[in-house]
């Protein structure tokens, strides 16, 4: 084994919040292994102890912020 993490997929919307059941925007990855998944909300209040822990975090929470048109061409 190596320890390099495979590089994480998107999230989805049926990717679901571990407290709360909202969408995730946020994926921890422990470094025991397994993850938790975070709306944007509980993943503010979690994600400085979980990378202080070793926790590799990937935020999408700018997503909330983009409109629905903005990844497509400029229309």
């Amino acid at each position: 084994m190596t320890g390099a993490l495979a590089p994480a997929k998107p999230l989805t919307a049926l990717d679901r919040c571990d407290r709360c059941g909202a969408q995730a925007y946020i994926r921890a990855t422990l470094p025991v292994g397994g993850e938790l998944l975070f709306c944007a909300h509980h993943g503010r209040q979690h994600a400085a102890v979980l990378r202080d822990r070793g926790a590799d975090i990937q935020d999408e929470s700018a997503r909330l912020s983009q409109s629905p048109t903005s990844d497509q061409s400029g229309r």
